[in-house]
């Protein structure tokens, strides 16, 4: 049955959308951490290297498939497995819907406390003293509140559709990302302690480079940070023209990603440096804290050590989380979404609603049941889904999909030699990370 499909309207819409999807909480807080306790510099080179080697071609691949399939990630694998076993390629699309709906459980709880941190400066400053301990509260009540307004303001977006939702929508958040970013970073340089946080962060510890749980830690971050092994990327690149140049439009999103990255550790470690300033714990054991006690326990300790500046310094920082957390629940709520419109006929609208709910449900289970629940869901999923569906991929493209496979037909120059790098290098460095993050 043919029918006109959706689909993004502008280069720049599509780069926008796509890196808004890959930067996430991981982005903004995994990274930073991470390159604290690798190395500073050290680390951040060997990412660079590692988005290189590893990074791009699995974001090719997942763009690559969806792109061929002009549609959502089971139908796409099913196709790709059309000569060896449909029914494999169609299996793991489901699980990777799965993945989908319980990293959205799990996600939209945690997006909610960046909604709830992002309001209690201004209840704070209104005088509302016993609102802005709801706020900051780790209360049952607060879950239930600010989980379903993620939630729905995620609907709000996709219920509009690719080109007036997510294509229209990731034009106005991600610009407003980088400005807020980068005014961050601003303020945070003209801090006392501020100078020595960017000197550990982009100065090179050398001796450090060639420790493998630096080089491991890199290619798990990278593979992370690009939101590879959901759909996400391969129901955006479903979306695409089929004539658009994928290859440069998989560069503009790495590259931006990787960016923001960057510049998240341009704010995050000299913000840590000018909190221990100011007499806050924020190394133990010659580490720095987790990410959770970081973002809620250190930074807001640092902005309420600013004075009046920092209601608005901490007002900034977490509408800054709070956007990056929703750029990445509108793509993965758009991976069920848009399987429920393909392959079962729904309106967008019923489809949508009976996705939110559904999330909300799953949700619920894991806030009533948090003390156990919420580890281990998120440890299933970035420690096993995630790694085993990005190898799944390569192994799909590389050798599995031949026909109109055009990366296994051309067989000259630079495709041959990229053909092969996917087919025998790839599953090599995806193994790697596997084993580290499953195992470690």
């Amino acid at each position: 049955m043919a029918q006109l499909r959706d689909g993004f309207q502008s280069r720049i819409g599509f780069v926008l959308a796509a890196a808004g999807a890959a930067v996430g909480l991981g982005n903004i807080w995994g990274f930073p951490t991470q390159a604290a306790n690798h190395g500073g510099g050290a680390f951040l080179l060997v990412y660079f290297i590692v988005i290189f080697l590893l990074a791009l071609p699995a974001l090719y691949t997942e763009l690559y498939l969806g792109h061929q399939a002009q549609s959502n990630p089971v139908n796409a694998l099913r196709q790709a497995w059309q000569e060896k076993g449909p029914k494999i390629g169609a299996t793991a699309g489901y699980l990777g819907l799965s993945g989908a709906i319980v990293m959205l459980s799990f996600y939209s709880i945690v997006a909610g406390w960046m909604l709830a941190y992002s309001l209690e400066p201004i209840s704070r400053a209104l005088g509302l003293e016993q609102v802005s301990a709801f706020l900051q509260g780790d209360s049952m009540a607060r879950n239930f509140v600010f989980t379903p307004l993620m939630l729905l303001l995620t609907a709000s977006i996709i219920l509009k559709g690719v080109k007036s939702g997510i294509e229209t929508w990731s034009r106005r958040l991600m610009p407003m990302l980088l400005l807020l970013l980068i005014a961050l970073i601003g303020y945070i340089a003209t801090l006392d302690g501020a100078a020595e946080g960017f000197s550990a962060y982009l100065k090179p510890d050398f001796a450090k480079i060639t420790d493998p749980d630096l080089i491991i830690a890199a290619m798990g971050q990278a593979f992370f940070s690009l939101s590879l092994g959901v759909g996400c990327m391969m129901i955006y690149g479903s979306y695409l023209k089929p004539n658009e140049n994928l290859p440069k439009l998989t560069l503009s999103v790495a590259a931006l990603d990787t960016g923001v990255a960057f510049l998240a550790g341009l704010l995050i470690i000299p913000a840590v440096f000018v909190a221990q300033h100011n007499g806050v714990q924020v190394f133990q054991d010659g580490k720095l804290i987790g990410e959770g006690r970081l973002i809620f326990a250190v930074l807001p300790e640092l902005f309420a050590s600013m004075g009046a500046i920092g209601l608005w310094v901490g007002l900034t920082f977490f509408v800054l989380m709070s956007i990056a957390s929703l750029t990445s629940t509108i793509s993965s709520t758009e991976i069920p979404v848009s399987f429920l419109v393909e392959n079962h006929g729904l309106e967008r609208k019923t489809a949508t609603w009976w996705v939110t709910l559904v999330i909300m449900l799953v949700a619920s289970a894991i806030i009533l049941n948090f003390e156990w629940m919420f580890a281990l869901v998120i440890s299933l999923f970035t420690q096993y889904q995630l790694p085993l569906m990005g190898l799944f991929y390569f192994i799909t493209v590389g050798w599995m999909w031949k026909r109109g496979n055009q990366l296994r037909l051309e067989c000259k120059g630079a495709h041959y030699w990229f053909a092969q790098y996917v087919r025998f290098v790839c599953p090599v460095l995806m193994t790697a990370v596997f084993l580290n993050v499953a195992f470690k």
